[in-house]
């Protein structure tokens, strides 16, 4: 080749930035140039003479591989598309705060604690964190710390080889290497045993196992990601968890709030529950009505947004109507509820507008409308019960 020659136009072709394949095929083959070939980004190096066949099939797997990359581009942009819109449902001034601080440590590699009660969308804010991250293309790994025994755990965790214990058939690849280059989200970690607690600081300290029945260790990359509804600082004072364990993995905390405290989000939450079990269902249903509405936002929500979309999913199974109404709703602590409403009309009429008020944070003019009286009206009740617009 005059000018230059094939190793020097590879160089050039990869430098250009395009996906073009090269295969360098030469009649002077060295494994010097052959490395420097690879090195320097050709698909493959080959020697005269060449079978045809065999350079048929070189060709297709070059070509293959290059669809595969170019598949590869494609889901990335995909998934970026897709964790880029905000799964988490909410716009009350708590959520927003919760909001926050997923986007300022999703971009980190800080170990999160996500704190709340049971039924707040701890895991979804786990899955929003990883999501987010650099890391969102390896998979995340979720682990109920309390629904195994100790030994169960410990075989789920660390996976085990052949023969390392009584039915251990096969090797098996426990979750902590699952999660290599991914997120590891132990849920319930509050629960674990005293003896899983040494091993897993191990873990989190060196990040680096070995395998039940297995001689070598596994060295692993992963972000934590932990949650539990648990009191740690009182279980750390009262010796039923290490206190190494619980300031390495309480690096960053993240509360998310009862659904009770944010009464806001109840009328958001509750619309796109509803539209997703119509569309999962099938079913043409296009709203909810006053009165339903307003009793989803007067119950207090023991079991937070997980039993909220029990109910809606429930109500949506056995409407009737075009729109979700009272009969469609069914709430075991329903009754209990409405009893802390008072037994007086006025004590009744305080409290809903009250609860209107909370739910516009103060803005008069908007609690009129959802109430369907004028403003006049609205100030004297206020007045007549003793509390200002931002009471």
């Amino acid at each position: 080749m005059p000018g230059m020659d094939g190793l020097e136009l590879n160089r050039h072709i990869q430098q250009a930035g395009t996906d073009v394949i090269v295969i360098v095929i030469t009649a002077f083959a060295s494994v010097d140039s052959a490395i420097e070939a690879l090195k320097d980004g050709a698909y493959d190096y080959v020697t005269k003479p060449i079978d045809p066949d065999d350079l048929t099939h070189l060709l297709r797997n070059a070509v293959e591989r290059r669809r595969m990359a170019r598949e590869n581009v494609s889901l990335r942009r995909t998934i970026d598309d897709l964790v880029a819109v905000d799964s988490i449902v909410g716009e009350s001034p708590q959520m927003r705060k919760v909001l926050e601080k997923v986007s300022a440590v999703a971009q980190t590699d800080a170990t999160v604690m996500v704190r709340g009660e049971s039924g707040t969308g701890k895991e979804l804010i786990a899955r929003s964190i990883h999501s987010n991250s650099r890391r969102r293309y390896a998979p995340i790994i979720s682990v109920n710390c309390g629904a195994f025994t100790e030994s169960i755990l410990e075989s789920e965790l660390f996976g085990y080889e052949k023969g390392a214990f009584t039915g251990a058939q096969h090797r098996r690849k426990g979750k902590l290497k699952q999660a290599d280059r991914g997120t590891i989200f132990f849920d319930e970690i509050g629960n674990i045993t005293q003896k899983m607690q040494v091993d897993l600081l191990r873990v989190v300290e060196t990040k680096r196992f070995t395998p039940l029945g297995g001689e070598k260790p596994v060295d692993v990359d992963f972000r934590i990601v932990s949650a539990t509804n648990r009191n740690l600082e009182e279980a750390v004072e009262e010796g039923d968890f290490r206190e190494d364990l619980y300031f390495r993995l309480n690096v960053f905390s993240i509360e998310v709030p009862p659904l009770r405290d944010r009464q806001g989000d109840i009328r958001l939450l509750a619309e796109h529950f509803l539209g997703y079990f119509c569309r999962t269902m099938n079913r043409p249903i296009r709203g909810i009505t006053d009165g339903a509405m307003a009793m989803l936002e007067d119950y207090p929500w023991p079991g937070n947004v997980r039993e909220l979309r029990n109910v809606i999913e429930r109500a949506v199974v056995v409407c009737k109507n075009s729109r979700l109404q009272v009969p469609d709703l069914s709430f075991p602590f329903r009754f209990r509820a409405r009893q802390t409403l008072g037994d007086s009309l006025a004590e009744v009429e305080e409290a809903h507008i009250r609860r209107i008020l909370e739910r516009t944070e103060g803005n008069v003019s908007r609690a009129s409308q959802i109430l369907k009286i004028d403003r006049t009206t609205l100030y004297k009740k206020m007045k007549k019960y003793g509390f200002g617009p931002s009471s």
